[in-house]
């Protein structure tokens, strides 16, 4: 059924898992990686403003900030490296059915579903083979436990923690414009992270129909 997709909505599908689900999220998943994005965003405004980093009343110190880079970062590394690494192989290219960026998109999908969401892949992609069943075993236990993991740890780190009074240095994180560098943040990581594979795939597939229709 996905393969099927117009390049653009499967640009939409793949985005949307390369960010954590957060957008639209599973149940969960989609919560906790929230709340890792919410630590780098009262982080990140705690050095732009000069404020105390602080979190539903508790302080949010260098190590919560490095669980959750670790948490952020872990899923990005899983989609990139298992990507490039298929592309690499010849058994592994000698699955994908289609050329060009629409094959790119069916890897890229594929380890991003593994990763971020339920290891489904687009049909134009052969994964029942000993490479990507092994590839995607590894991608779905990495893209949850080097997630859940730091998850569990910023908790267990945050629940020890006296609560801080609200004060005049204290970031307020039920502000819209709070919600507002959430969503950068989103944004940001996601597109530093992802942008150029998603230009090698679905952008370039779309632009190349385009082309196509017009010329």
């Amino acid at each position: 059924m996905h393969d099927s997709a117009s390049s653009l909505l499967v640009l939409v599908a793949i985005a949307l898992m390369d960010i954590g689900e957060v957008v639209f999220g599973g149940v969960g998943s989609g919560l906790y990686g929230m709340m890792l994005f919410a630590i780098l965003s009262v982080f990140i405004a705690g050095l732009m403003v000069g404020r105390s980093p602080e979190l539903l009343g508790r302080k949010i110190e260098a190590r919560e900030v490095q669980l959750s880079v670790l948490g952020v970062i872990a899923p990005s590394f899983v989609v990139l490296v298992f990507t490039a690494i298929s592309l690499a192989v010849p058994s592994a290219r000698a699955s994908i059915s289609n050329s060009g960026p629409r094959g790119f998109s069916e890897v890229l999908y594929a380890f991003s579903s593994a990763a971020g969401n339920n290891g489904s892949a687009l049909a134009g992609l052969s994964v029942n083979t000993p490479f990507y069943n092994i590839m995607m075993g590894f991608g779905i236990l990495m893209g949850r436990y080097l997630v859940i993991v730091p998850t569990v740890a910023i908790a267990g780190s945050v629940s020890r923690k006296m609560p801080v009074p609200e004060s005049a240095g204290t970031f307020g994180t039920d502000t819209p414009s709070f919600a507002l560098l959430l969503a950068s943040v989103v944004l940001i990581i996601g597109g530093l992270s992802f942008f150029p594979a998603l230009t090698l795939g679905p952008v370039v597939e779309h632009f190349l129909a385009l082309a196509g229709r017009l010329f």
